[in-house]
């Protein structure tokens, strides 16, 4: 039988052993997305059960987080690589529960500008230290070396990944 590196798991969830012809680049993309999938999917579940919020609720006021001026709609969207109208039934209901005000911009009164209440920044605090938790246990199994090492390689395949499109267009 093949090593775990050479396996696979097919539509029924069988481990197989991966085709001959599976070329490496595909593996790896096959492998990252797996990856993310498994991280991202308990990610959503404990974010869910502990604090009753879903990840992009989580992702909106960890971006507002980061800024003490807010943001309008459009950064907010940009960041997130969404539509401003995705983020509009988010930000509804976050400032419904208080965690976020909005307010117009005072230069154009059709921009508003997205802040975190005192509440929101004490409630995002308490997630993103469990998210650090949660995501420091499910990499518990990587050495400090086998981070930095993955982190310089996923590095470099992104750089790889924006180069291509760059040169397709």
């Amino acid at each position: 039988m093949a090593s775990a590196d050479d396996q696979w798991i097919d539509a029924e969830t069988k481990i197989v052993d991966a085709p001959a012809d599976h070329h490496d680049p595909l593996r790896l993309w096959l492998r990252l997305f797996s990856a993310s999938r498994i991280v991202e999917a308990e990610v959503r579940r404990r974010l869910t059960r502990e604090f009753d919020i879903t990840l992009p609720r989580f992702d909106l006021l960890s971006q507002l987080f980061r800024v003490d001026d807010g943001l309008v709609l459009g950064e907010i969207s940009k960041r997130l690589m969404v539509s401003a109208g995705n983020i509009t039934a988010i930000v509804d209901r976050l400032a419904s529960e208080g965690y976020i005000t909005r307010t117009p911009d005072p230069k154009d009164r059709r921009v508003q500008i997205i802040r975190m209440t005192a509440e929101g920044r004490a409630y995002f605090a308490r997630m993103a230290a469990a998210h650090e938790a949660w995501i420091g246990e499910m990499f518990a199994d990587l050495s400090a070396e086998d981070t930095r090492a993955l982190l310089g390689l996923l590095g470099k395949a992104k750089v790889s990944a924006r180069k291509a499109l760059q040169d397709g267009e």
